[in-house]
Formats: C-alpha cells, sequence, structure tokens
C-alpha cells in the first residue's frame, strides 16, 4: 500500500514530483487542523471560565482571602 503514489522506488527522480504521503488532500487538512485548533481554544476558554468562576464563588466572603494574608 502506498500513501504517496508511488509503486517503485527504482525510478528516475527527476520524473518523480512530490513525494510526501497523502498528496493532494493538503487543503482538506489544512481544514481540518484549524477546526481542530479553534475548536481546542473555544474548549480551553471555556473550561478555564468555569474554574475562576468557581474560585471567585469559593471565595465571594473573602474569608480564605483574610486567612491567607493573616498568615504572612
Amino acid at each position: 500500500m502506498s500513501t504517496n503514489g508511488m509503486e517503485s522506488w527504482a525510478v528516475d527522480l527527476k520524473d518523480v514530483g512530490a513525494i510526501y504521503p497523502f498528496q493532494g488532500s493538503e487543503v482538506v487538512m489544512v481544514i481540518i487542523g484549524l477546526v481542530f485548533w479553534i475548536g481546542w481554544h473555544v474548549l480551553q476558554t471555556r473550561q478555564e471560565n468555569a474554574e475562576i468562576e468557581a474560585d471567585m464563588a469559593a471565595d465571594r466572603t473573602g474569608d480564605e482571602t483574610r486567612r491567607a494574608i493573616d498568615r504572612h
């Protein structure tokens, strides 16, 4: 099975173009990569916002902050 379209390496290299795998699917791979990248940032932002909100909710009274200041 060949992913780059070459069946034999016993050829004249001047007649060979690109030899990387999955030739012709670069645009699809770039689109998939962009969707993954943007999706990852959206998920990461949501998780960080939820974590910050949980931390803020846990210390609404400020008691934890006062105890931390008093310790030092």
